[in-house]
């Protein structure tokens, strides 16, 4: 749930900004950002999240979690607008974008939140719009440093009056569009006390704990399946080799019945036909190997025999343990449902975290094949991502922090890495090769083009309770891509004949 334009115009007035000083600028992950406000005797928080379905700003009451690293918006903001003050906040029309002045010494900067679900943002300028920096920066949309940023036209395209999407209006919004009935909006009535601001915030932690109970949940059960199905493949071999070593009672007869026909066999003979004592003195043949004596391959037998009664102990013992973890595991499913206490359940997620992080220690001397596709641009290698899971792989263990990371901005796609030669750059035909398929490994590749942006591994933050495989990019470049289909063979066919 956003909140719409009334709501807003509410919380403004509520928090009533203007004459209030910046004290401090926070941003503890990739959708949220919280300003610490001063007023004579009334120091304040104000969170803005940018988060689809909950995109919102209002007063809060605690200081928001430190950063590990502090983000390149937040630190922007730190340096042109912690000290100023606020002259003016409104809300512009009631199109969900507000508008904040904040001017420092002689330095004036406007702050643009613009509250549109999945299209949100933070856009700083000066005062005749030119962009300093944005939250999200997407040159597409013209948000991004040195651009121009005009509020009333980005309105008017969501409108529809520049033909993109003719008849949509940003929700909120009542301006008319076409022949479309405006879109009535009240204050929603919330639980709680306190003023709407405080009702809001209530409301939203309600929300996200929820969220994260049933985040927290999923990766749990999903982990516990996984762990499960595991085990019971596990489980399936281990009965197997149990079954085998079960009857290794044959092999000990096989010796007895060599001992007890020592005199028959000669050096060099393959077989020895008997009669077995213990089954009515039916026939039965025993294969020998013809380079040992008549004696050696008695005690082979017994070796054989010993060695099996060993392991048979082993696989029992490691049966009662597969067993016992089984039975952990469903006593921790069964109670997930019941647990309600967050910080159990983060508890609860590190621990598997940490066994899990244990166990792909134990086996990181297995050689394991890379994931995604491999290509060649002259001595250098390029590695294509084409899931969460390959990404993720790739990053964490086939890239090191100098080897160059790209991907399209406002497209979702692959990672694309270029392995890096010591004391050698990158050349440029390499990177527009890297280039080319990261479009093509893109939802872009039907247009042809796109913009993308690059940087170094080392660069790379990934943002806390973050999706697999998420990355935020730090210090990055751009490179605008249009494909080359000559390119494209030229990589395919280099692949396909290595």
């Amino acid at each position: 749930m956003s909140l719409n334009w009334k709501e807003i115009n509410l919380i403004l007035d509520e928090l009533g900004l203007p004459d209030t000083h910046v004290q401090g600028i926070y941003q503890p992950d990739y959708r949220t950002m919280t300003l610490e406000l001063y007023r004579p005797g009334d120091p304040f928080f104000v969170l803005v999240s940018l988060a689809p379905g909950g995109a919102r700003l209002h007063r809060t009451a605690s200081k928001p979690p430190k950063a590990r690293a502090v983000p390149r918006f937040a630190e922007f903001l730190r340096s042109r607008i912690r000290g100023g003050r606020i002259i003016s906040a409104e809300q512009v029309g009631n199109d969900r974008i507000v508008r904040i002045e904040i001017r420092r010494a002689s330095e004036a900067t406007i702050l643009w939140i613009r509250l549109w679900g999945g299209a949100s943002n933070v856009i700083a300028t000066q005062n005749d719009g030119t962009v300093l920096d944005a939250f999200f920066r997407r040159p597409q949309k013209g948000e991004i440093s040195g651009a121009v940023f005009d509020p009333a036209a980005a309105v008017a395209k969501a409108h529809g009056v520049s033909g993109d999407r003719p008849g949509h209006s940003p929700e909120g919004s009542t301006a008319p569009v076409g022949k479309t009935t405006p879109r009535e909006f009240n204050v929603r009535t919330l639980p709680g006390d306190g003023d709407f601001n405080e009702r809001v915030a209530d409301y939203y932690h309600a929300q996200e704990e929820q969220a994260e109970r049933d985040r927290l949940g999923d990766r749990l059960a999903r982990y516990y399946v996984g762990r499960t199905d595991r085990l019971l493949s596990a489980l399936e071999k281990l009965r197997e080799r149990e079954s085998e070593y079960e009857q290794s009672d044959s092999r000990k007869l096989y010796g007895d019945l060599l001992m007890s026909n020592l005199h028959r066999i000669r050096r060099g003979d393959k077989w020895l036909d008997a009669e077995n004592y213990e089954d009515e003195n039916r026939p039965i043949r025993i294969q020998l190997d013809s380079s040992m004596t008549p004696a050696e391959n008695a005690e082979h037998y017994y070796e054989l025999h010993k060695k099996a009664r060993a392991g048979l102990d082993i696989v029992r013992d490691e049966l009662a343990g597969i067993e016992r973890e089984l039975a952990a595991i469903r006593r921790e499913t069964d109670a997930l449902d019941s647990v309600i206490d967050i910080p159990l359940l983060r508890e609860q997620w590190r621990d598997v975290d940490r066994q899990e992080r244990a166990r792909r220690a134990r086996g990181a001397g297995e050689k394991e094949e890379r994931p995604g596709l491999e290509f060649h641009s002259g001595r250098y290698l390029i590695m294509v991502g084409r899931s969460a899971l390959e990404n993720d792989r790739l990053l964490r263990r086939y890239t090191r922090g100098n080897d160059v990371w790209l991907h399209t901005r406002d497209y979702p796609g692959a990672y694309v890495f270029v392995k890096t030669i010591p004391g050698k750059s990158i050349p440029l035909d390499t990177l527009l090769d890297a280039g080319n398929l990261a479009v093509f490994y893109s939802k872009a590749r039907t247009s042809g083009y796109a913009e993308l942006y690059y940087t170094q591994v080392k660069y790379l933050r990934r943002p806390r309770e973050g999706k697999r495989g998420l990355v935020l990019p730090t210090q990055e470049r751009n490179l605008s891509v249009r494909l080359d289909p000559a390119r494209l063979d030229r990589l395919r066919l280099d692949r396909d004949q290595k």
